[in-house]
């Protein structure tokens, strides 16, 4: 599932460039980026893709549960501006394409007319998501196996996302989060762009500072039970973070994601419910 938020008007590209951690100044029509709206502070308020769909018109496809989020936070901005703000998440759904071959069997589906493609890959793994109006996910489905993916579910998604390391609203992403303890940076901050609100404090952090916590992978191996999401992750008698999401692996085992103090380097030995486990720089593999 995906929360989706449309900005149209004469303003909507000026409003969101001013607002958004990504530069998007250039971002043609067709095109896709990921972006971030910060609190003034530098955390997190919301993370999305933007994908301008027309001169005057974007879509921000967040996580699901992100949308109103998103929307307040954009509309605390919108004074004298020719932009509207519109929530379709009701009239839309999402349908992801994971793996090698994801551009060419969404390339030869033969897609509904409406459907958007939206360019959304993981560290190692390419991958784009279809969004189609609501009812239309089952077609899509079958359209996208004809021409050669294979099915998966909920659960098999959530390992592989938890194997390559990619943050998920209500998990490992809160308003809590600095971008750089997630390695949201990378991919959807500008340094070098005009400003926007919380740039301040992820620029000073980029030039001449630290985050106290990262995101890690922990991988507790094939013996060990799936850890509880909130159980400490624990170095000698000190608790260095807490897992947020966690999964069996066919790969690895059991496996699980969590913010760890940026003290303990991987690879590193720590304990996690008492069950030793390696942390380890994301993706897993």
């Amino acid at each position: 599932a995906a929360s989706v938020r449309t900005l149209s008007g004469a303003d909507a590209a000026s409003v969101l460039q001013s607002l958004a951690s990504q530069d998007l100044a250039d971002l043609a029509v067709g095109a896709s980026a990921p972006s971030l709206l910060l609190q003034p502070q530098g955390k997190l308020v919301a993370a999305f893709r933007v994908h301008r769909v027309a001169d005057q018109e974007v879509w921000l496809v967040a996580d699901e549960g992100v949308g109103e989020t998103l929307r307040a936070g954009l509309a605390r901005f919108k004074i004298r501006v020719a932009v509207e703000i519109a929530a379709r998440t009701e009239q839309l759904a999402r349908v992801s394409v994971r793996g090698p071959r994801a551009e060419a069997i969404v390339g030869a589906a033969a897609l509904d007319g409406e459907a958007l493609v939206v360019v959304a890959p993981w560290p190692s793994v390419p991958g784009l998501d279809v969004i189609v109006p609501r009812g239309r996910e089952a077609a899509t489905l079958d359209a996208l196996m004809d021409a050669g993916a294979a099915p998966a579910d909920a659960a098999q998604l959530e390992v592989r996302r938890i194997e390559q390391g990619v943050p998920r609203a209500g998990a490992e992403l809160d308003e809590t989060v600095i971008p750089q303890e997630a390695f949201l940076e990378r991919e959807a901050v500008s340094f070098t762009k005009g400003c926007y609100p919380g740039q301040e404090l992820v620029c000073r952090i980029d030039s001449r500072g630290h985050v106290n916590r990262l995101l890690r992978g922990l991988v507790l191996g094939p013996d060990a039970p799936v850890p509880e999401v909130g159980a400490p992750v624990v170095v000698g008698d000190k608790v260095v973070g807490a897992v947020t999401s966690a999964a069996q692996s066919a790969a690895l085992g059991a496996i699980a994601l969590a913010f760890v103090r940026r003290e303990v380097e991987p690879p590193a030995t720590v304990a996690v419910g008492g069950i030793a486990a390696e942390a380890r720089a994301l993706p897993l593999r």
